[in-house]
C-alpha cells in the first residue's frame, strides 16, 4: 500500500503510566483463561531495549545470543541486511535463565515444542495489553518506545537509525518531532523564569 504525500506515519509509544503497567503484566505468568508465555515480560524488555522487530526477535536462536559480550546477531533483518543488537544488562539478566546449550534451540520458542520452533505469543500478549489497560497498542509499537526513548534522551537521529536497522534515515526522521519537544520542555524548565517579574 502506498502511502499518501503528508500522510504520517504511526508513532505511538509508551507513556511513564503505562510501561510499568505493560511490564508488570508481562511478568504475570498466567492469566484468566490460562494463556500463557513464560518468556512474554523477557521478550517484551529485548524488544524495548533492542528495538528489534517481532519477527527478528522470534526467529533469535541462542547460538546468535553472547549473553557475556551482550550481544545478539540477527543474520536476516526486513531489509536483508545483517546486524547486531547490544544486549543492555538488565536483559542479560531476564535471559540468563533460559539459556540453552542447544544452539537450534529459540530463544522465544514454544514451551510445547521445547523450543525448538518460535512461540505463538498473540493471546498472551493481547491479555497482557489487556491487564495493563492499555489502549491502541501493538507489538511493533515496542519498536517506537526504543526510538522514542532515545530520541528524547538527546540521542543524534543517525545513532536510532543505526539501533533499528533502518538503511536510510527519512525512516527515523519520523521521530524528529520529539526531539524538538524535548529540546522545548528543557528550554521552559531552565529558562522559563527569565524576564517574567
Amino acid at each position: 500500500i502506498r502511502r499518501l504525500p503528508g500522510e504520517r506515519e504511526r508513532v505511538r509509544f509508551l507513556d511513564v503510566d503505562e510501561r510499568p503497567a505493560l511490564v508488570e503484566a508481562c511478568r504475570c505468568r498466567e492469566n484468566r483463561r490460562g494463556a500463557r508465555y513464560p518468556r512474554l515480560y523477557a521478550l517484551v524488555l529485548t524488544a524495548i531495549c533492542t528495538g528489534a522487530r517481532r519477527g527478528e526477535l522470534m526467529g533469535l536462536k541462542w547460538g546468535d545470543v553472547d549473553l557475556e559480550a551482550g550481544i545478539a546477531r540477527l543474520g536476516r533483518t526486513k531489509n536483508g541486511d545483517r546486524r547486531t543488537l547490544v544486549l543492555l544488562p538488565q536483559v542479560v539478566e531476564v535471559l540468563r535463565p533460559f539459556v540453552s546449550k542447544d544452539a537450534g534451540r529459540y530463544v522465544f520458542g514454544s514451551p510445547s515444542s521445547r523450543y525448538q520452533r518460535p512461540a505463538s505469543l498473540d493471546t498472551a500478549w493481547r491479555k497482557a495489553i489487556a491487564r495493563a489497560q492499555i489502549e491502541d497498542f501493538r507489538f511493533h509499537d515496542l519498536r517506537h518506545c526504543t526510538a522514542s526513548y532515545l530520541v528524547q534522551a538527546g540521542v543524534d537521529l543517525a545513532v536510532v537509525a543505526d539501533v533499528l536497522g533502518h538503511r536510510k534515515l527519512d525512516m527515523t526522521k519520523r521521530y524528529a518531532h520529539l526531539k524538538i519537544e524535548t529540546k522545548a520542555r528543557a528550554m521552559r524548565e531552565a529558562l522559563g523564569g527569565i524576564g517574567v517579574s
